[in-house]
């Protein structure tokens, strides 16, 4: 009588590598490989000290290829599609992340930043940190999220003109005024003039206030002339500070040096970029 066993979770992951595939779900795998919940999470946990297997998020894991062994985790880029639809939130690949990918990034970014509709904890995959970052609606951006093709398939990720509101939008994200200011130098020949100035329609007013004084003085005043134009017909728009951390902080808050009346924006310190 001839028995017909079971392959082995490490076997299935091997065949799952030679068909180009790195990503799976437990209950996916579980149902291929006929192996109850229980079983499946003892092997996989095996699989996980051997450093073959890393688990992001609950139900999501991830195969290390053998030439990132080193790394423990391929790339985020290699699976932040599927994590996302695994996670069932919209998203997109953003800030400085994007910066670099347009070829705009001054020096290496130490987190895979990622914008979504969906609270989410950041991630340890390896040596790589994925840091999410909330937006309650991506619709009224959707025009500025492109495809993008990865070594596994495809990800989203912002516009330059995209790129460049959220700089300003999550200053905290982007490593502060002076690094925006670097990093919009190099990305602001990227920018369409058109698409900023729709985009900035689902920006606050603040945020589109600041990117525009930042385009002007950086020397980009056509870049935010049409996005101005935006701005104005939204109504009335206030005074606003630069930078809320350092007009909050006794320790730094200091008396204007400029009141730009064009954008209403109030300037404490001048942003310098990195040459």
């Amino acid at each position: 009588m001839i028995t017909h066993q079971k392959p082995s979770l490490s076997s299935h992951i091997s065949a799952l590598l030679s068909a180009g595939r790195i990503v799976f779900t437990s209950d996916d795998i579980a149902r291929e490989l006929g192996v109850g919940h229980g079983a499946f999470l003892d092997a996989a946990g095996r699989l996980r000290q051997r450093k073959v297997l890393v688990n992001p998020r609950q139900g999501f894991y991830v195969v290390v290829p053998p030439q990132h062994a080193s790394w423990g985790a391929p790339p985020p880029s290699w699976y932040i599609d599927a994590l996302m639809q695994h996670e069932g939130a919209p998203y997109y690949v953003g800030l400085l992340k994007a910066a670099e990918l347009h070829g705009a990034a001054h020096q290496a970014v130490m987190e895979f930043q990622v914008v979504t509709a969906k609270r989410l904890p950041k991630i340890t995959a390896g040596r790589s940190r994925i840091a999410f970052y909330y937006r309650k609606d991506l619709a009224p951006v959707s025009l500025g999220i492109e495809g993008r093709k990865t070594d596994t398939g495809s990800m989203k990720i912002s516009s330059p003109a995209l790129t460049a509101l959220d700089l300003l939008r999550y200053p905290h994200a982007a490593g502060g005024l002076d690094n925006i200011a670097t990093v919009l130098s190099e990305l602001a020949d990227m920018v369409d003039v058109a698409q900023l100035a729709e985009l900035s329609d689902a920006f606050e007013r603040p945020v589109v206030q600041r990117l525009g004084y930042m385009l002007e003085r950086l020397g980009y005043a056509g870049k935010a002339e049409q996005m101005n134009i935006a701005l104005e017909a939204r109504g009335n728009v206030f005074w606003t500070e630069l930078d809320r951390a350092e007009a909050r902080d006794p320790d730094f808050a200091r008396e204007p040096v400029e009141r730009d009346a064009r954008w209403r924006v109030i300037v404490r310190r001048m942003p310098e970029v990195d040459e």
